[in-house]
């Protein structure tokens, strides 16, 4: 007997295998096909009778029958294993949503046939869409955004028996949108957004779903009309037909969708007037048609609506606002700008509801502002400039302490600004100019702490500054010319480190410039012109190492001109008619000063080989010596001319192989240099870096300045031009998109481009020298930790300022399109600047959408992911990358390293976040007390590195954001965003 139980022992399997039912061991050879670096399905294995209680797994209780798999975010890679899921054989539900699961859709999906939801959204799926799929008899959702999925939308889709949700967002979709799809009569949506569709109609056919709740058919290359059709949609609550090409007038039967509770045409070629009739539509919350070319009035009807939100911005409607609007007692959105509207804005707009956001710029209101905007406290953004409203600010705006953008300019208000509205708390953009305010900047300004932008010009304000204006620690411009403040500046003004420009010419300030001015180590434009300023000019200007236009003329300065000037790098200088007087320092004694320098009779310059003040015979008393000079000079030159062409012929074979003769010099600045000295220095010993298109150089220049040269050699041979375009372009195009963009912007967080000298073969570019090198070199490597926290906000708030004023300042907009922290440089001072504009394109606003490239650019870990699919360029790109900077200033980490396998370091983020939270992701170099601060900021980068580019933020912004960093969860649309961190005992979790 004892050997036969040994026998049936040996025969009897492990007890992990004989121990499952049939959907267990198909769910562990899911398991083994699968690769799973977070171990997330470790649980798979525990030798239960049955999977029911493994992660993911729900089962049936009376059969035990695996009914639900639910793997959303779990890391897992691997081919779509149909073959096996297909064996569990009452799965209803199937969720792999935010994986990498890769290779096509198997067509044997449809043998699946229990399925009702599939989810495999976010993922890496490629190829065409399986037909098969209408196979599947009780299949009612089946998601497939942001994949890879191409070709045309299969037309045996038209078969499905129970669909309700059909979603292919974010795909590689081409063709147009089929007419068939208008067979599924159950669609309750139908969401085929953002896929690079051909240029079509919207199939008439749509008009007969009749169960259909929610249309998204947003940036799908729509072109034509809007189909009458479409009146049949008895059940609608959404239709989104923004970003495309739709033309002519909103069809009359929009009335006739009766459940309509938000409508999106914006960003088309509408045209015509609103639809009579709109009023019945009495579910209507959300109207966004902004961008059309529509005309005529905005209904009453439509105003009297319970509306939350009216965006009709940039079209053509002319007439009144009528009074209704201010009955829609949920309205906290309202933004007219850009149209020829006229009358006064309804007397008590914002009494019944919680206004948040109101911009009527550009319009012909007139009247008073109403007193009511703010009544119930939300208020955020008020702008109103390009109008003609009169009167006085309400007083009532004093109170609204939730403002935080006013923009008031270009009215003809008038009378005093109430002295609690200069002290708001949050606002950080208070502009008034072009008005007749009058009295002066109250001393309650000092609670404004978050102002940012302060401008006031041509007004009629008198008085003195306030010497509170110095605790404004966030003010970067204060714009005040053309009033008529008096008296002296105040001392306080120099502590206003974060100052950019100061700009009070046309006003009668007197006194003296204040002590202490070089703390404005960011001021980039000085003028005062046109004052009553007096005493000596500081020499501490001279160290504004990033000032480029000073104004001081028209003013009582006197002394000699500090020869700390030469130091700066100036676009403007002007110091005429003032009274100073001896000699100009020498750089400044030149022609292009010529005019800088007029109404100062006591000055002279080598324009005058007379110093004003000498009289003629003591020049005359010189003269012969100019003779002596001239003689022993030309003597000289007739014995060195014999020398030189004696020794021609052994100098011309031993010239340099570089023809110095030969070079063009181009500068975009005032240069203290030449070629010569640039080129002198350009030896091996200065070489600081190199790369695939050059070198890079540190020179020192005589005068003591240090600039950096990069060296761009051509003449590539053919062969090497293929590599070189995979590469982002060939070095030709790298210099010129350089030189086309640097040398006609100017920022102060964009690196400084002084000049650029070419010749046939080689070609070279003069920047300002960054003595902290790269962000990527400083974080990355053995300084790492000495960048605290601090210092790493500042970085990530001056980046996202520079690349704000190249996507929102630039016309046209400038994409960067290899933003990394490497090309982010850093200043003595860790000041960060944008850098490297080798790849840099300018996008076309033209409406038609983004323009696409023939190649990809960029590096790896920074690109988004959209990017690297369709080639389409604009700037979200941008803000991908930017989101990962922030990520790599949070974590310390690079973007691709070893450990995170086949992820990056946006997926690993969201991973370790999700799975062991905050603490894991925080680089541990930083102090623990900033946590909160650095939490929110690592928030703002998960917004930016979104998978879908309408999720990310502008970076005006994220720019916005970052200064405000006081709440302690970014929201949208009232929700929390996907990730969000809590007080320092919570951790970050998937909402």
């Amino acid at each position: 007997m004892l050997p036969l139980f040994l026998l049936l022992c040996f025969l009897i399997p492990p007890p992990t295998v004989i121990s499952l039912n049939q959907d267990g061991l198909s769910l562990y050879k899911f398991k083994l096909s699968m690769n799973d670096p977070d171990s997330s399905l470790s649980s798979w294995n525990d030798g239960a009778a049955h999977p029911c209680s493994w992660f993911g797994v729900t089962c049936d209780p009376t059969n035990t029958s695996v009914t639900e798999l639910d793997l959303s975010s779990s890391n897992i890679a691997g081919p779509f294993p149909a073959s096996i899921l297909c064996n569990l054989t009452n799965l209803t539900t199937l969720i792999l949503y935010n994986n990498s699961i890769n290779n096509a859709l198997p067509p044997e999906i449809s043998l699946c046939r229990s399925l009702v939801h599939v989810d495999l959204a976010q993922n890496l799926l490629t190829g065409a869409l399986p037909p098969t799929l209408s196979d599947l008899p009780n299949l009612r959702y089946l998601d497939l955004t942001g994949n890879n999925f191409s070709g045309v939308i299969p037309d045996s889709f038209a078969n499905f028996q129970k669909l309700e949700v059909l979603s292919l967002v974010y795909n590689l979709l081409d063709g147009t949108i089929p007419a068939s799809l208008g067979n599924i009569t159950t669609l309750k949506m139908l969401n085929l957004s953002y896929n690079p569709f051909s240029p079509g109609r919207i199939p008439p056919e749509l008009g007969n779903l009749a169960n259909l709740e929610v249309m998204w058919l947003t940036q799908c290359n729509l072109v034509g009309v809007i189909p009458g059709s479409f009146g049949k949609l008895k059940k609608l609550r959404d239709l989104d037909l923004a970003l495309n090409n739709l033309e002519g007038s909103i069809p009359s039967s929009l009335i006739e969708m009766t459940s309509l509770k938000q409508i999106e045409l914006y960003n088309n070629s509408l045209s015509g007037e609103l639809p009579r009739g709109m009023g019945n539509l009495t579910a209507l919350r959300l109207v966004d048609i902004a961008m059309n070319r529509l005309s005529g009035t905005i209904p009453d009807e439509l105003c009297r609506l319970p509306l939350e939100s009216l965006n009709l911005y940039q079209n053509q409607f002319e007439g009144e606002l009528p009074e209704s609007i201010a009955n829609s007692l949920n309205l906290y959105e309202l933004r007219l700008f850009a149209n020829k509207l006229t009358g006064k804005l309804p007397s008590n707009l914002g009494k019944n509801a919680p206004l948040r956001w109101v911009d009527v710029s550009n319009n012909q209101f007139s009247g008073e502002i109403p007193a009511t905007l703010c009544e119930n406290g939300k208020l955020e953004e008020l702008l109103m400039i390009y109008n003609s409203f009169s009167g006085n600010i309400p007083a009532s705006l004093g109170r609204c302490r939730s403002l935080m953008r006013v923009r008031f300019g270009f009215n003809r208000l008038s009378g005093e600004v109430p002295a609690a509205f200069w002290g708001l708390p949050h606002v950080y953009l208070l502009e008034l100019a072009d008005n007749s305010f009058s009295g002066s900047i109250a001393k309650t300004i000092a609670g404004a702490g978050n102002l940012s932008l302060l401008t006031l010009s041509k007004n009629n304000f008198t008085g003195p500054i306030p010497e509170e204006i110095g605790w404004l620690e966030n003010l970067e411009e204060f714009s005040g010319n053309d009033n008529m403040f008096n008296g002296s500046l105040p001392a306080s003004i120099v502590k206003l480190g974060q100052l950019g420009t100061l700009d009070l010419h046309n006003n009668k300030i007197s006194g003296e410039l204040p002590i202490g001015i070089r703390s404005w180590k960011k001021l980039n434009e000085i003028n005062l012109a046109n004052n009553e300023i007096g005493g000596n000019v500081p020499d501490e200007i001279g160290s504004l190492s990033v000032l480029n236009f000073l104004d001081l003329s028209n003013n009582q300065f006197s002394g000699e001109v500090p020869a700390e000037l030469q130091n700066l790098k100036l676009n403007r200088l002007n110091m005429s008619y003032n009274h100073l007087s001896g000699e100009l320092p020498p750089m400044l004694a030149k022609d292009m000063y010529m005019t800088s320098f007029l109404g100062n009779p006591g000055l002279c310059g080598d324009w005058n080989s007379l110093c004003n003040g000498r009289d003629e015979a003591k020049a005359r008393g010189y003269s012969w010596l100019l003779r002596m000079i001239f003689i022993i000079a030309t003597v000289v030159f007739v014995v060195g001319l014999v020398w030189f062409y004696s020794k021609y012929k052994n100098f011309k074979r031993s010239k340099r192989a570089i023809d110095k003769s030969r070079w063009t010099l181009m500068s975009f600045h005032k240069l203290g240099f030449g070629e010569d000295e640039i080129l002198n220095c350009l030896d091996d010993d200065s070489v600081i870096g190199s790369g695939s298109s050059g070198k890079v150089y540190k020179v020192v220049l005589t005068s003591g300045e240090v600039v950096a040269v990069k060296k761009l050699w051509g003449g590539i041979k053919k062969e090497m031009e293929s590599e070189d375009i995979e590469k982002g372009g060939v070095q030709d195009n790298a210099f010129d998109a350089e030189v086309e963009t640097l040398g006609k912007i100017r920022h102060k967080n964009i690196v400084k481009l002084w000049c650029c000298c070419t010749t046939r073969d080689c070609k070279l570019l003069v920047y300002e020298y960054m003595p902290n090198g790269s962000l990527g070199d400083s974080l990355h490597g053995s300084k790492g930790g000495l960048l605290d926290w601090p210092t790493r906000y500042k970085i990530a708030l001056d980046a996202a300022e520079g690349l704000s004023y190249l996507h929102h300042d630039c016309v046209p907009p400038i994409v960067h399109r290899d933003v990394k922290s490497n090309n982010i440089l850093l200043d003595a001072d860790f000041g960060a600047r944008v850098a490297d504009f080798g790849v840099a394109k300018v996008v076309e606003t033209n409406g038609k959408g983004t323009k696409s490239m023939s190649v990809i650019a960029g590096s790896c870990g920074y690109i988004a992911p959209e990017y690297a699919y369709t080639l389409r360029v604009n700037e979200k790109s941008d803000i991908y990358s930017f989101g990962v900077v922030i990520l790599e200033l949070v974590t310390g980490r690079r973007p691709v390293e070893p450990e995170f396998g086949e992820k990056d370091l946006v997926r690993w983020v969201y991973t370790t976040l999700d799975q062991k939270g905050v603490e894991h992701v925080i680089d541990s170099r930083l102090d623990s007390c900033y946590k909160d601060d650095i939490c929110r900021v690592l928030d703002i980068g998960l917004m930016c590195t979104s998978s879908l580019p309408i999720n990310r933020p502008a970076m005006r912004r994220v720019v916005k954001m970052l200064q405000e960093n006081q709440t302690k969860a970014i929201k949208k649309d009232g929700k929390l965003s996907p990730y969000y961190c809590d007080d320092a005992s919570d951790h970050g979790s998937v909402a």
